[in-house]
C-alpha cells in the first residue's frame, strides 16, 4: 500500500521508520513493489533503531540512506535533498 501511494502521489523520496526490525523484510518489500509498479526511481531512506550490523544489507537491497538515534535532522534532510539532486542530475 506504500509503494501504491508513493507512486500516486508522484513522490521523490520515501522515509521508513523501524522500530521492532521490520526493516529486515518489509523495506525490501516496499522496494520491490516500487520497482513492480514501475517507480524504482523512488528513494527510499530508513530510520529508527537499526542496527549497524544491518546497514549494509539495507543498501544491498536498495536503500539509498539509513539514519539512526541521534541523526542530525537537518543534516539528514540535507543529504536527502542531496540524493535526489544527484538522482535527478542522472537522470
Amino acid at each position: 500500500e506504500a509503494a501504491r501511494h508513493a507512486v500516486e502521489n508522484d513522490v521523490h523520496v520515501v522515509g521508513v521508520s523501524s522500530q521492532a526490525a521490520g526493516h529486515k523484510t518489509l523495506v525490501p518489500q516496499l522496494i520491490d513493489a516500487l520497482k513492480k509498479q514501475g517507480a524504482g526511481n523512488i528513494l527510499v531512506v530508513c530510520g529508527g533503531v537499526i542496527p549497524p550490523k544491518d546497514h549494509d544489507a539495507l543498501r544491498a537491497a536498495g536503500v539509498a540512506a539509513v539514519f539512526g538515534p541521534g541523526t542530525n535532522i537537518p543534516a539528514a534532510a540535507e543529504q536527502v535533498i542531496d540524493l535526489i539532486r544527484e538522482q535527478r542530475l542522472a537522470a
